[in-house]
């Protein structure tokens, strides 16, 4: 979860972790957080070690624990709203859109991807580890609300704090 493949793969990662882990920090508290990030990758690794169990290719990145960080978003704020780049031939177009639509299109995205690298061929070659994404993902949608500490009286009343 330390290591990664280059500076693209660290800053994408942490402009992953930068969008979406502050609020989930902020609805977790920094010790439940840093629990939840490290039970989540941990899971996510074992979980793409077993669907690619003859893979010789090492396994590096936090995009694991940050699919689990991504579910608990998604959880904890569904009605939320990110900025989105979306580009129109070269011409580049931001414009915000639900978190829940932009993660679940993620998601869909990452789970077709790994079904695909089922495949003989598909599995023989490197790349991203999907499976370690999915199983991310699905561990922070299991353990968000355990983790998560009810908002305070003061979080209740005043939601823009």
């Amino acid at each position: 979860m330390f290591l990664h493949a280059g500076w693209l793969h660290l800053i994408g990662n942490m402009w992953a972790l930068y969008i979406f882990g502050d609020n989930v920090e902020d609805r977790l508290g920094p010790l439940r957080y840093l629990l939840f990030y490290l039970v989540a990758g941990t899971v996510a690794a074992l979980t793409q070690s077993f669907m690619s169990a003859g893979s010789r290719l090492p396994l590096v990145g936090a995009s694991g624990a940050i699919a689990g960080v991504l579910a608990a978003y998604l959880v904890l704020f569904p009605g939320a709203r990110v900025l989105t780049l979306i580009l129109i031939i070269i011409i580049p177009l931001f414009i915000e859109i639900p978190a829940l639509f932009f993660i679940l299109f993620w998601f869909a995205t990452q789970f077709f991807a790994g079904v695909t690298s089922l495949s003989g061929a598909a599995a023989s070659q490197g790349g991203v580890a999907y499976w370690a994404h999915i199983g991310g993902f699905f561990t922070g949608l299991l353990l968000v609300l355990l983790f998560a500490r009810r908002p305070s009286a003061v979080y209740r009343l005043n939601p823009e704090r």
